[in-house]
């Protein structure tokens, strides 16, 4: 699992920030419903995700 960073827009109320962190998780999409809608293969998406985290990573 990876870091998460995300903007609160609105209220800072815990228990909001806690519901929205559990309604996001619970609309996310699962990698074989992402490439199906992109019509490519998940193994495809997985080598663009790859490729993106490389590039953002700074070189020494």
């Amino acid at each position: 699992m990876q870091d998460v960073v995300a903007k609160s827009i609105g209220s800072s109320n815990p228990y909001n920030m806690v519901r929205a962190t559990f309604d996001a998780l619970k609309h996310q999409d699962s990698p074989r419903s992402v490439a199906a809608r992109r019509n490519i293969k998940v193994s495809a998406l997985q080598a663009r995700r790859i490729g993106a985290d490389a590039e953002a990573t700074p070189a020494d």
